[in-house]
């Protein structure tokens, strides 16, 4: 038998590859094999013009078997969401993400049909360990969080972390169900998913204050802390201590665009969402920082009987998200999101500087480590309340006025408060302000009016003169030095 020459079979493969590589460069530019019918649906969705009042979707409505229609922000309709309705309601009770929007590019994501069909990867867990590299490089970056010698659990959203935490820190073999505690005023999910999780081993009781001098020892008590707080804004500290107190820390907001970061956060149980970090709600990705092992790994039971762990298309996608976050270390998305918070901050306190029937949360400005400055405050939401006596729904206040917000009896608070959403659409957060500028001018010109409309009376004019006597409260209560009245 004869020889191989091994030589030869090296230069055929080498002239192969080459053939490949210019079959594939095509003017300088590689060519899109598999890739190029996705990536060609995608781009042409969109560039459909939707006049900046709303978007197209490659999941969206197709209507007569061709491209899918515009899906138009509030308060407005047409084809091409061009067409205003007037009189719409400015809606600002949910959250409708912006901070991505300008990386359409670098953010998106292509996947193979045949991309983790498997629920579990190649090292048997439910998470990418690629994706946990990167959310601690985050926090290390940002400074919002210490996840050294921590371990590191995935949900599906916040929603689903915090209910894996609650089951964590209950015992299985109590004698009696633990307390799970919220502070007033809280998010109300922590409430709705503890009591529609009904267990032997935990029940919702209410608001923490209630059990801080509790005599009832060996009974574990589960507290909600929400810091920033939703829907006040507040850095918020757990508030029971001692053997049986156990903290869950939701810290969703905890980010430089919403707050201030003093330090890292440290806490045994701390929970974050992407939804908040770039926006991506529906992506459905949340994780927990534990320090407890035995915690991490009935949280990790939890999530895997549940749901058999997180999309695995969810966690590609925010492994793609953080990867833009980490461009310039953070800077450019934290700056970007902070100055346009601050920005919608300074306008909605302007807009309600000169009334005295509405009032905002007061929130004391602190040094940020990671901007390295006194941050101005940039909440993600209004905590308002109505000050006057007889307006004890503040929400029926508002949606006269044609703003829908939220209810505060819905946070475990006084209907005087009502939550305004600052992390909606550009659209609706201007309708916000112009329908807060008339109510407020409503206010001011009522009250201008009652001041000054006797003093005609007062001075005795006659009803022959008394135009005149209008025109002059006009002209100095209402209208600008540089223009000038007269009366024939």
């Amino acid at each position: 038998m004869g020889k191989i020459d091994g030589s030869k079979y090296i230069v055929a493969s080498i002239t192969l590859n080459l053939i490949l590589i210019i079959n594939l460069c095509v003017s300088g530019k590689w060519k899109l094999s598999w890739s190029s019918q996705a990536a060609i649906e995608a781009e042409t969705v969109a560039a459909i013009s939707c006049s900046g009042h709303g978007r197209a979707f490659l999941d969206g409505l197709v209507l007569d078997g061709k491209q899918p229609i515009c899906e138009c922000n509030s308060c407005y309709q047409g084809s091409d969401c061009s067409n205003f309705i007037p009189g719409c309601a400015a809606n600002v009770d949910g959250y409708v993400p912006f901070l991505l929007v300008q990386h359409a590019a670098s953010s998106a994501v292509v996947v193979a049909g045949w991309h983790r069909m498997s629920y579990k990867f190649n090292d048997h867990t439910f998470i990418s360990q690629e994706l946990e590299r990167l959310i601690r490089k985050v926090h290390d970056i940002v400074g919002n969080a210490v996840t050294d010698n921590r371990f590191i659990v995935f949900g599906a959203g916040s929603t689903q972390i915090l209910s894996a935490a609650v089951y964590a820190l209950s015992a299985d073999n109590a004698s009696s169900p633990a307390r799970v505690l919220t502070s007033n005023p809280y998010y109300p999910l922590y409430k709705m998913q503890t009591e529609l999780f009904a267990s032997v081993n935990f029940e919702y009781q209410g608001d923490t204050s209630l059990w801080k001098n509790s005599s009832d020892a060996g009974t574990n008590m589960i507290e909600f802390v929400t810091s920033p707080n939703n829907p006040d804004g507040q850095l918020n500290k757990a508030v029971l201590h001692g053997p049986y107190a156990k903290a869950i820390y939701d810290r969703a907001y905890y980010w430089p665009h919403f707050t201030p970061i003093p330090a890292p956060a440290d806490e045994d149980v701390m929970m974050f969402t992407l939804s908040k970090l770039t926006g991506h709600a529906g992506s459905r990705f949340g994780w927990a920082v534990i320090k407890d092992e035995a915690v991490f790994q009935r949280m990790t039971k939890h999530i895997g009987v549940t749901s058999i762990g997180v999309s695995r298309d969810g966690q590609l996608r925010a492994l793609k998200l953080l990867k833009v976050v980490l461009e310039r270390e953070g800077k450019e998305i934290f700056e970007f999101g902070y100055e346009t918070m601050k920005t919608r901050w300074e306008k909605l306190v302007k807009a309600l500087s000169l009334s005295k029937r509405f009032s905002l949360q007061d929130i004391e400005p602190q040094f940020c480590t990671f901007f390295q400055k006194l941050r101005q405050l940039s909440p993600a939401y209004a905590w308002l309340k109505c000050e006057r006596e007889e307006e004890k729904d503040c929400y029926a206040v508002h949606k006269a006025a044609n703003i829908i917000g939220h209810e505060g009896s819905v946070f475990g608070a006084e209907d005087r408060y009502i939550r305004l959403s600052m992390i909606g659409t550009q659209d609706e957060y201007d309708l916000l302000i112009d329908r807060l500028n008339k109510l407020v001018s409503e206010e001011v010109g009522a009250k201008t009016m009652r001041r000054m409309q006797p003093s005609c009376s007062l001075l005795k004019i006659s009803k022959k003169n008394f135009t005149t006597c209008n025109i002059e409260i006009l002209r100095q209560y209402y209208l600008p030095s540089y223009i000038s009245i007269s009366i024939s």
